[in-house]
């Protein structure tokens, strides 16, 4: 009897679904002849792999010389900047993958950050300028146009990610290394990984098709043709593939392509207005569970949708729609991939008893950010501020206060770094005088004061420190 090793045993499971009519999920069935155990994954590849195409990013970036962060240089030199002191491109290389006829490409945010010059390159050798048409950072997705709209493009129609299961086979393509269009093959290795930390949305396929840097943007496709996933993160003790690679999921980048084709420059997304919690052990001990599962509503903010749909602290959700809920990443996806406009119908846990409540599915109320930099000599010189409204609360993942002043972002070498502001700071009050507005900190700021006596709130609660002196 002859044997067979395990890779063209997969390979045809690859080939008999790439050659059935299309359908909405795999076809699984274990091969029946020798013929079958040597077909190859070829014709599926020859068909996916032109959508596919590499990512080129350029920012140019100041290369400053250490020597200007010394006083005594900076006035012997008189301002006109040290030898050496040239601006320099600095060149970033990923993959992305054709998701409309027009030229709607899906990268990673991280790919395509702070460029100043986007390009794809298709496997055929054509190359072409890409504008960046949204970035959303809580999901690590962007899309890109290709700014000559007359070319013929190749493109993936997105598959239901929903549909995977454990040990379908999949194909991972990208650009690793820069070394040119690469195709590994593998298996769906697990689902609903959380815990990655690379996007404020922790529910990824795993894959042990391998995956390497520079694979970052390409394209996850299962036996149908379909793309079930863009390949964003590894595992990795040596910077290299170690067998575990993740994925965004398919139904994740459908919400942000749909944003972006309606021509926002931001997602918009359901909003629920309650913060949730993980269940531990002792949670679930206290509440008679089996096992620690679902997500705890810690609190509900008063007239949001969580709210008119009756839901208070204490109630454990376990599913949305239908589709379980594991734990608050897990929820956060299943909410967020909700139509906006229609309901989801949750189910929760009070009392021991199982209810269900209908949650309308709406954006945030939003006010206008006013957002600045703040200058002047004062602790918080340097961050960027903005008016907090319950749709940035959201975004910052905020909640315990919508309306006030709140730290954007901090730059490393900031005034406000060193005296340790964060994102997601609340400034309540600075040396006696509230804080409700942009403007109100701005003018704080440019006070001669020598001292600072500064109220944050961080976390749910408040800080109290004094500054200077």
């Amino acid at each position: 009897m002859t044997s067979f090793p395990l890779r063209p045993f997969i390979a045809a499971l690859a080939l008999m679904t790439a050659l059935a009519a299309p359908a909405t999920a795999q076809d699984r069935r274990v091969p029946t002849s020798d013929a079958e155990l040597r077909l190859s994954y070829a014709p599926l590849v020859k068909n996916v792999a032109p959508a596919v195409v590499n990512v080129y990013a350029a920012k140019v970036v100041q290369n400053r010389n250490p020597l200007f962060d010394d006083p005594i240089f900076r006035q012997f030199f008189g301002g006109r900047g040290l030898p050496g002191g040239a601006p320099q491109v600095q060149r970033s290389l990923g993959s992305g993958v054709i998701i409309d006829p027009s030229g709607l490409i899906v990268t990673n945010v991280h790919v395509i950050e702070g460029a100043d010059e986007v390009k794809v390159a298709l496997n055929d050798k054509r190359e072409f300028e890409a504008q960046i048409v949204l970035k959303d950072k809580r999901s690590d997705l962007a899309v890109l146009r290709i700014k000559d709209g007359g070319a013929k493009l190749p493109f993936l129609e997105l598959g239901n990610s929903d549909a995977l299961q454990v040990g379908d086979v999949v194909l991972a393509i990208g650009d690793p290394f820069g070394v040119g269009q690469t195709v590994t093959h593998g298996i769906v290795s697990a689902l609903a990984r959380t815990e990655i930390g690379s996007s404020d949305y922790q529910f990824f396929i795993q894959t042990d098709a391998a995956i390497n840097p520079g694979n970052s943007g390409g394209a996850l496709v299962d036996m149908a043709g379909k793309l079930v996933g863009i390949n964003s993160a590894i595992y990795s003790r040596s910077g290299g593939w170690q067998g575990i690679g993740f994925a965004i999921p398919a139904n994740m980048v459908r919400v942000v392509v749909a944003s972006a084709k309606g021509g926002s420059k931001a997602v918009q997304r359901p909003w629920l207005g309650a913060k949730l919690q993980a269940v531990t052990p002792e949670i679930a001990e206290s509440l008679g569970l089996k096992r620690p599962s679902g997500a705890l509503v810690a609190n509900v903010v008063a007239q949001s949708p969580a709210a008119r749909a009756g839901l208070k602290a204490g109630d454990l959700i376990v599913s949305v729609d239908g589709q379980g809920v594991d734990d608050p990443n897990a929820f956060d996806y299943r909410f967020a991939t909700q139509p906006l406009g229609g309901q989801a119908k949750l189910a929760f846990v009070r009392g021991g008893k199982e209810y269900a409540a209908t949650v309308p599915l709406e954006i945030a109320p939003s006010r206008p950010r006013d957002e600045i930099a703040v200058g002047g000599r004062s602790p918080f010189t340097g961050a960027r501020i903005a008016n907090l409204s319950p749709a940035l609360a959201d975004e910052l993942q905020i909640q315990s206060a919508d309306s006030g002043v709140v730290v954007v972002t901090v730059p490393d070498n900031s005034i406000a770094a060193q005296f340790g502001f964060r994102p997601g700071d609340i400034i309540v009050d600075v040396n006696g005088a509230k804080i409700e507005r942009t403007r109100d900190l701005e003018k704080a700021s440019e006070s001669p004061a020598r001292s600072w006596r500064v109220t944050i709130q961080r976390g749910g609660q408040r800080i109290s420190a004094v500054f200077g002196g």
